[in-house]
Parts: structure tokens; sequence; C-alpha cells
């Protein structure tokens, strides 16, 4: 009879059916756990169960289920009867998810049954795997069962599908009456729980005693740690390049939490067995102490010791075990939050020295990788732990046990170990290939030579092992060939179930070096080919996910600690732990919002504060370096030069003067060092907040490649633009405004500031600046905003250029600049500090060509309005100015004329003309400075090039453009140019009109007159130029026309006896002159040929009588 049974032992496939279910449950419980969400949330619930039309049916399911009479005339189902196919299609998946338990309870009562009349072996130091599967299936299915009790909506989902089922099919759902009779029975999931239970009382108790030497090892408090140098590497430095291990190499980094939720339940689940037996009992106490909360899944938990409580008040001879309950509880109140706060502060050491230890000799990372799993299992656990009782904190005296604003520290850590095993796995690898082929080989072929019994079957599969692990070679790591070890490994756990049953050939209790030797080789093996795996088993921190609150609480605490800034980054990176916790039976949980939004906004989060908090800490270094950099400009010297001329001279500074400032760099000496200036906590906080940039490039959240330094450079961006347009200081009330000049430097400053920024993070300021700068150059902004360009653009047009209109603003061609004048009104503003050449070369270096071209453009349209109302004027007047051109050789009749023209607007022709000819000149001279070669043809197409790179031109190639563009009312090209040249000849009558504006008087200390009107100079000869280019006419002949007509006019100026009238008349000769010099086309013999020289010699003398030069 023993070959039948030993045959069964291997046809039950213990070890497939553990796996393969152990998976199907955990895909289950999601599922569960999703409907549950899903249900809850009024944003994600079916519509169905919103629909207020429905409110009738729902009440009439939940009260009659299971037993719905759907054929009956029921008027509570009308509505369903209506959307009966609607309801099917909404219902069928939740129906499915909840058969798939039923399916799952059939299994598993199945397999437990099966493992029961084996009777097993269970033992978590040798059998590990098996006695782990058997666990873990325990609770799964514990888990699923809770979570679908805790679904209120279940009955109605279910109901409705069957409902509309069968008003669709005529019948109902086959699998109804089981799935009405699965959620009557557990109304009351426990007890139902413990009644299954209870056959497998020994087989579970079994399993769980022989955690009574792994759990309280686990479990000690952190001065138990500290006394015994755990994870120290440093304390034995003979042994250091020892291998690390042990006979429970797996025990050693088994989750916390996980052997908890198997004591807890389990043995609640066999409550008989604390009555019974003092060693489970003692082991239960310690789980009860452990903590209020266990997690079932996701955010899931369980409230231990009510749930204990209430579930052994309902059994008779209990009572004793609920005054343990609620000693354990007291316990935990008083005990727990303090007891895990001190492991965290040694857990923060501990791993802060292991990291430096590893990043120092990664050569370490091979024998010593079980410490680092155990570093990463054991900082998981107080995470873990600290989460779940901050969400749901119980109400004591030490709320500050359940918060810890050091968390960042531990996170960063436990990455920091994370990267060090990713990045030098090829040396882990390398390590243990050799290790396996040259130590795990031989002494696994030693053990089975010195056992006495080996059948046949378990012989088949250790010579397998022995010749896998011998046939391995350092050659494959160097060729990267890909380790596969599942197979064996899968093999291993067969073996455990075929040595684990009851009369097995092999048992594995009685060779207790086999097991020790094998679980050995298994770490072995996953430190080969499933590095990956063993660390999301050991450091996943996908439940963070789930807690949101508490993560962002974490986040806060840390940040507002200085120590900690350096450590901000591993949240934002936890967050790649997210995608983690999929699984395969549950996609619609990653594509709804319930994970994906929430993991990325959080993400997202923290990387924002995290680079606000580094962007503000530089940008105020860069304000700071600024202050100091602005003290070093030209304009403060001014009392340092005052002051120093007071010594020479040996004179009293006045009483009224200030103390003198100090001297700039007197902020660098300090008699102190200890004493802390704001430049040294900046710089301490950058490198703090630099320090977390390190930790990694980029990283992956949910297939969305994030890069920390994005973030930092997007915020740099936006607050640069803002701390831009303050630095232009506009008011447009006051007219107030920042010289080019300086806030070009102030830019410069912060340009040189913001480098600095590159040797504490790898980051690209040049593109930052550029990129900013860029959009400078726009009249808008990337966000619709202000810009340099508008605003100087506005202020230029509307500030200077109205004001220049009158006589508050004279262009200066001595200095070439615009000058204020002192005058009672006096201007925000003096124009001469915005506009010599130095300001406008600043301005052209902030806005760039871009700039410069929306300048340009501006101008040329307020140019091109003047000249339509010119036209129009010329129009109106076109019999006037014709008899004017044909007389302009009879005084008599000229006279006449010109009397009339006076009445015409005169006053609105010259302002046009002034304020286009101001800017006109502001924008040939400034570029002068930026010639460096010359032009010689005459062309068009040369002049724009030349015009571009800031040569003055004969023909302004942008007035062309603009003339050539103005709108036309169906004109004839002969009648253009027919206005042309009478538009010329009303400048040429209206000049003689000049010398009556007091005004008109040359000025020989700016090179020009006080009312501006030497720039009609440069004004007529470039609207001339343009004009006659358009209409392909001759303009040297239309300009001596020109010069004919104003000759004659101005000759008739000094025929008049009225001294009123010839007040600036000389002044206004000098304009004369100032068109010829300005003109390319006209000569001064030209001139002399209709204009006596000796006139402008003597308005030259004349002018210049009314200015004594002083020579001190």
């Amino acid at each position: 009879n023993f070959l039948p049974s030993r045959t069964m032992d291997y046809q039950q496939k213990l070890a497939e059916k553990l796996t393969i279910l152990n998976e199907r449950g955990n895909g289950v419980l999601i599922r569960m756990n999703y409907i549950k969400k899903i249900c809850a949330d009024s944003k994600l619930r079916p519509s169905f169960l919103t629909d207020k039309a429905m409110e009738p049916a729902i009440k009439y399911i939940n009260k009659k289920f299971p037993n719905i009479d759907f054929r009956g005339n029921n008027n509570n189902l009308t509505n369903i009867q209506r959307q009966k196919s609607d309801i099917l299609g909404a219902t069928s998946s939740y129906y499915d998810s909840f058969m798939d338990v039923i399916e799952f309870r059939d299994h598993v009562y199945e397999l437990l049954n099966t493992i029961d009349a084996c009777q097993c072996f269970f033992d978590i130091s040798l059998n590990f795997e098996f006695t782990k599967n058997y666990l873990d299936l325990i609770i799964t299915y514990t888990s699923v069962i809770i979570t679908l009790s805790r679904i209120d909506d279940k009955k109605v989902l279910v109901g409705m599908f069957n409902c509309a089922h069968e008003m669709t099919n005529g019948c109902s759902d086959p699998s109804y009456p089981r799935l009405g009779q699965m959620f009557v029975e557990y109304e009351h999931p426990w007890k139902k729980l413990t009644e299954e239970f209870g056959p497998h009382t020994r087989s579970v108790t079994a399993a769980l005693l022989s955690l009574k030497m792994v759990y309280p090892r686990r479990n000690l408090p952190a001065e138990q740690w500290r006394s015994a140098q755990l994870l120290n590497l440093l304390n034995a430095p003979a042994t250091m390049m020892d291998p690390a291990c042990c006979d429970t190499m797996a025990c050693e980094y088994l989750p916390l939490d996980v052997m908890e939720r198997w004591i807890i339940i389990g043995f609640l689940l066999c409550h008989n067995s604390l009555n019974s037996n003092q060693a489970s009992l003692e082991l239960w106490k310690m789980g009860l102490r452990s903590g209020i909360y266990l997690t079932l899944i996701r955010d899931e938990v369980l409230n231990i010791h009510k749930v204990s409580e209430d579930l052994l008040d309902s059994f008779k001879g209990y009572h004793k075990r609920i005054a343990d309950i609620k000693e354990c509880r007291e316990h935990v109140l008083a005990n727990c939050g303090a007891m895990h706060r001190e492991r965290r502060n040694f857990l923060r050491g501990a791993l802060k020295e292991l990291c430096k230890v590893l990043e120092d000799e990664p050569g370490l990372l091979g024998p010593k990788a079980l410490f680092v799993f155990m570093a990463l299992s054991f900082s998981r656990d107080e995470v873990l732990w600290l989460v779940r009782h901050s969400e749901n904190m119980p109400k004591i005296k030490m709320p500050e046990d359940y918060n810890d604003n050091q968390m960042a520290e531990l996170l960063f850590c436990m990455e920091k170990l994370r990267g060090l095993m990713k990045k030098h796995s090829h040396v882990v690898q390398r390590y243990h290939v050799q290790y396996l082929a040259q130590f795990d080989a031989l002494l696994l072929n030693d053990t089975i030579q010195n056992m006495y019994v080996c059948p046949e079957e378990e012989s088949v599969l250790f010579s397998s092992f022995v010749s896998t692990l011998s046939a391995l070679s350092i050659k494959q790591v160097e060729n990267k060939e890909e380790f596969d070890f599942r197979a064996l490994r899968m093999d291993w756990l067969r073996l455990q179930a075929y040595t684990s049953v009851a009369k097995a050939l092999l048992p594995m209790k009685d060779y207790t070096d086999l097991p020790k030797v094998m679980n050995l080789i298994q770490f072995h093996t996953r430190m080969v080919d499933s590095l990956e795996d063993m660390l999301h088993e050991t450091s996943e921190l996908s439940i963070l996910c789930f807690y949101p609150r508490v993560f962002e609480k974490m986040f806060n605490q840390s940040s507002e600690e200085m120590p900690m800034k350096r450590y901000l980054m591993s949240f934002p990176l936890a967050c790649s732990h997210f995608s983690q916790c999929a699984h395969t039976l549950c996609p619609e949980e990653v594509s709804v919002i319930l994970i994906t939004t929430c993991c990325l906004s959080l993400c997202v989060t923290f990387l924002d504060q995290i680079a606000k908090q580094t962007s503000g800490v530089m940008l105020e270094i860069c304000a700071e370096q600024r202050n100091l950099n602005d003290q070093l400009l030209p304009k403060h010297c001014a009392e340092t030069i005052s002051a120093a001329r007071h010594r020479k001279q040996k004179k009293q500074l006045p009483k009224n003067k200030e103390v003198q400032k100090e001297k700039p760099g007197a902020e660098s000496l300090r008699k102190n060092r200890i004493i802390e200036t704001n430049m040294d906590k900046l710089h301490l906080t950058l490198t703090e907040l630099s320090s977390s940039y390190t930790l990694c490039t980029d990283f992956t959240v949910f297939n969305h490649i994030v890069v920390p330094t994005e973030f930092l450079l997007s915020h740099l961006e936006m607050r640069l633009s803002e701390i831009i347009l303050k630095m232009i200081n506009y008011n447009q009330t006051t007219q107030e405004i920042a010289r080019p000049t300086d806030l070009l430097a102030g830019i410069r400053t912060y340009t040189t500031s913001l480098h600095n920024l590159s040797c504490y993070i790898n980051v690209d300021i040049t593109r930052l600046m550029k990129n900013v700068l860029l959009q400078q150059t726009q009249p808008l902004d990337s966000n619709g905003g202000p810009t340099i360009t508008h605003l100087y653009t506005t202020w230029y047009l509307e500030a200077l250029l109205r004001q220049a209109s009158g006589t508050l603003i004279v262009h200066c061609p001595t200095m070439q600049c615009f000058v204020s004048q002192t005058t009672d009104s006096e201007l925000t503003f003096r124009a001469e500090e915005f506009s010599d050449v130095s300001e406008l070369q600043a301005l052209a270096e902030l806005i760039g060509p871009y700039g410069m071209k929306f300048l340009g453009e501006n101008l040329m349209w307020h140019i091109t309005s003047q000249v339509s109302e010119l036209k129009k004027m010329v129009i109106e007047n076109m019999d006037v100015l014709v008899q004017m051109k044909n007389n302009f050789d009879k005084p008599e009749e000229m006279t006449i004329l010109k009397k009339r023209l006076t009445v015409i607007h005169t006053s609105i022709i010259l302002w046009g003309l002034k304020k286009k000819a101001d800017w006109i000149c502001f924008l040939v001279e400034p570029f002068k400075m930026l010639s460096f070669y010359m032009i010689s043809q005459v062309t068009l197409n040369v002049f724009e090039l030349a015009s571009a790179a800031g040569l003055k031109c004969n023909i302004d190639p942008d007035l062309v453009v603009a003339i050539r563009n103005m709108k036309t009312d169906n004109t004839s090209s002969e009648e253009e140019h027919k206005i042309s040249r009478l538009l010329l000849i009303y400048i040429a009558v209206s000049l003689p009109i000049l010398a009556l504006d007091p005004n008109s008087f040359y000025n020989q200390v700016h090179g020009g007159h006080n009312n501006n009107i030497h720039c009609l100079a440069t004004a007529i000869n470039q609207l001339a130029a343009a004009m006659f280019t358009v209409q392909n006419k001759n303009i040297e002949q239309q300009l001596k026309e020109f010069l004919l007509l104003a000759s004659s006019t101005l000759l008739q100026l000094g025929q008049n006896v009225e001294k009123v009238e010839v007040k600036n008349r000389e002044s206004v000769y000098l304009l004369l002159d100032m068109i010829v010099e300005e003109s390319p086309f006209l000569s001064q013999d030209m001139l002399e040929s209709c204009f006596p020289y000796v006139l402008l010699r003597n308005a030259y003398r004349e002018v210049h009588k009314a200015f004594v030069i002083t020579v001190t």
C-alpha cells in the first residue's frame, strides 16, 4: 500500500496549487477592494446606483435578497425592465468578480483538505516556501472574505444582474443561488470563517508555532538592535569579507507585518489553540502588542483588538483572553509608538553608515547582500507601520510618536541602497555565480552523499540541482548571459511538498541539513537572476499611494527641517514604486483615477515643492548678489568722489551730510566666523536642497519619465520672468521705468549667480537664460504676460516720444541723445538717461532683433499714420499748393498763399514731422556704433542688408516698405507722385512759419534747435527718398525742386520788416544748411546756387553770439 500512497503525494501537486492559488487570490482580493472603492466613491459609483428612479428597485432587492420575485407584477422592478440591457452590461463584470470569489473559495477548501489529509509538516525555518505559501493562502482567503463583507452594494449588484438576466433570458443565472447563499453565510464573516477552519486547527497552529523563534527575534526594541550591532559592517573588520549567511536566510528579511497577519488572523481562525496551547497564547499576545491595525489590502485595515474582542466575546470560556486583549491594547497605546520611533532613529543611522561603507567599497555588496535586504525590509516595516497608524491615529497623550519629521532621511537611505544594488548588480551577480559553482554545488553534493535514504524521484531532482550549479562559470557573467533559476526554485518547492507529507521516504524534519543548504542556495540564485524581485519584495512602498494624506504630511514635515532638505527627493522617487502594486486581474484599478492620477499628482506636487524651495533660495542669493553688484555701479561713486575731494581740499563735510556708508565689500569682513550672515544661511539651504537632486537624474512613474531638474528649470524660468518685470519697475501712472543699462546689469548678475547653480546640480543654465530672454524679445511671454519688449516699446512711444513732441525733451546731436529741458513742469525722468548710445545698446541687447523689429514696426505705424494725415491735408489744399509751385519766384503771390497756409493746421503738420523725425534719428544714431564695414552699392536689396547690420543708408528700406504698404483709395501712381511733390512743397513753404516759434532758437550746446526742428533735416530726406523710391522717380530732382522752393520762401523771410516775425530767422536759415548736410542727394553747390552762403555765415555768427565760452 505504500507505493500508491507515494504516487498520490506526487499527483497532489501541492506546490503548484499553492503557487497558483496565492497569485489568483491576490488578484481576487485586489478586485474586491477595487469594487468596494468604486461603490463608495460618489464620482466613480455606477450610474444606475445613483439614479433616483432606481431607488425603489434597490430598496426592494436589499430587502428581499436573495429570494427576489422577478416574475410577479412588481412595480419596484419596472425601471430595471426598461433598462435591462444596460444594467446587464454594467453589472456583468461585478457579477463575474463575485463568481471568482466562489471559485477561489472552492479551490482553497479542496487544497486545505488535501493538505490536512496528507498531514503535512510545516516549519518556517526548514520548508520556508511551503510554509509561507500555506500561511499566505489562509490570510489571502480570509482577507477576500472580509473585504467582500465590507462591500455594501454587493447584494444590489448581484440582484440587479440576475433580475436583468431573467428579464432578458427568461431564467435566472445558474450560479445565482450559490452566490446568494454565500452572501448570506458571510453576513458575519469571522464567525463563519472560524467554523470553516476548525478542522484545520492542527496544521495552522503547527505552521504558526514555527514562528516562535523567528518573530520574537525580528520584533526586538531598538536598544537590543543597538547592543547587537545590527547591520554594522565595521564592528568586526577581520570578518568584513566573510559572507553573511545563516540557517534561516529568507526569514531574516521576511516582512514583519506579514508575520503579524499570520499570527493574529491565524489564531483568530483557530482560536481553540489559544486556550489549549500556552505557546500559541504567548505568540498571539506578542502579535497583539505590535500595534492596533493590520493591513488587509491597500488601505483596508483591521482593528485587531476590536475584532478579536468582538469575536471571542461571542464564544464561551474566553473571558481571560478578552482580558489579555485589553491588556495588550493598553500596552500598545502606552509603549508601541515610542518603540517604533526609536527603531526608526536607529535605522536612520544604521542605513546611513551602511550606505557610506557600500558606496565606498561596492565589492562588499556580494558577501553582505543579506545585510542590504535586511536593512531594506526592517526600514519598510517601520514605514508601513507608521503610515497605517498615522492614518488611523488612536487618541493618546503622545501623538508626536505617530509623526516623523525625519522620514525623508529613512526613505532616502532606502532609495540609496536600492540604487547601489542596481548600479552594482554585476558585482553581486559575479560573486554569487562563483559562490554557487564553487561552494554551494559541492556542499549540496556532500549533503546528499551523507543521507541514508534518497528515493529515486528526489535523487533525480538533487542531481539536477548539483549539475545545474556546477555548470555555472564566470564567463557567463562576462558574456552577459541571461540566468534563470526559476525552474530550480520551483523544483525545490516541489521537494519541500514531497518531503513534508506524512510517511515520506525522505522526511524533511529528519534531515535538517538539507533544507538549510537549499535555503542558502535559493537565496544565492535569487541574487543572480531576480535581484529586482528581491528589491521589490523587501523595499517596495506602493502602499503609500493609498495614503496620500499621510504621505504629503510626511513630506511637509520633512521639508520644514533644514537637515532633511537634502533627502526630500526620496518622496517623489517613492512614487515610482506605485506601478508595482498593479495586478493583471484588475487592470481597471490602474487605468481609473484610483492609482495613476493619484501617484502622478503626488509626484508632481513633491517635485514642484522641492523645485519651488530650490528656485526660491537660488533667486534670493541672486537678489543679494544683485544688491552687492548694484553698489559697484558708476552711479553710486559720486558720494565717494565728493568725500575724496573734500579731504583733498581739507574742507569739512556739510553738517547735513549723512554719515558715510560702508564701502562695497565691507560685508565680507568678519571678526567672528561663528556669526552667520543671511548669505551663509541661503548657501547652506541651497547646498542641502541641491544634494537631493543627486539621488537620481530621472525615474519612471507609470510609463512617464520624470526628470526632477526640468521641474527646477521650469520654476526658475517662471520666477525669472516675474523678477525681470519687477526689475523694470514700470509705473504706467508716473511713467517711471528702470534704465536699460541698470536692467541689463541686473540680468547679468542674475545670470552669473545662476551659473553657480550648475556647480551643485547638473542643469543647463545657458538654455534656461536663452529661453527666458528669448521670451522677453516677444510682445507677450508664454503665459500671455507683458515682456521687456512690450514695456519698453510702450514707454519709449508713449512717454519719451510724447514729451519730445513739445519742448520738454529735445534731440541733442552733440550728445547723440535726447535731453530734458529745464522747465517749470519737471519730468519724472531725464531723457538723456534713457536715450544715449549706451542705453540704446543695452536696450538692443535686452530685446534682441525680434524686439527691435517690434519696436521698429510700432514706430513705422506711427510714421505712416502721420504721413497719411499729411497726404489728406495736401489733397484738401491741392489747388493752393499747385499755385505756390508755379509762382514760387513771385514774392507777392507767395506771401498771400503763405498766409492762407498758416491757417490750415500748420501746427499739426510740424508736430507730426517733428515727432517722426526724432524717432528716425533715434533709430539711425545708435546703429552707427555697430557699423564695421561700408556698403558701396545703392540698390534697395543692399540697403536692406546694410540696415539689418545697423548701417546708415541713403534710403531707409523699412520706411520704403511701410510707405509701399500704405492703403490708398485706388489712387494712380501719377497721382501719388503729384501728392508727394506737393507734400514737399507744403513743407517748403511752411519753413518760414517756424521763425514765429520762440523755441525755434538754435542751441549751440545741444547742436540743435530748442523745439527739435533740426530733426526736420533727417525727416525730409528720409521721407522724400522713401516716397520717390516707391514711385520709381528721381530723388535728386525732387529734392532740388524742394530746395529751390524752400530757399525762395526763406529769402522772402529776410524781406520782412516786422521784428516779431524774424526773431529766429537766423536759426531757421541753419535748418536749410542741415537739410543739405544730411542729404546724400544734395550738395553745397546746389544750395549756394539758390541761397547766398553769406546769409548762412552770418546766421551761424548770430546764433553763436548768444553763448559765452568760459574756460576754468
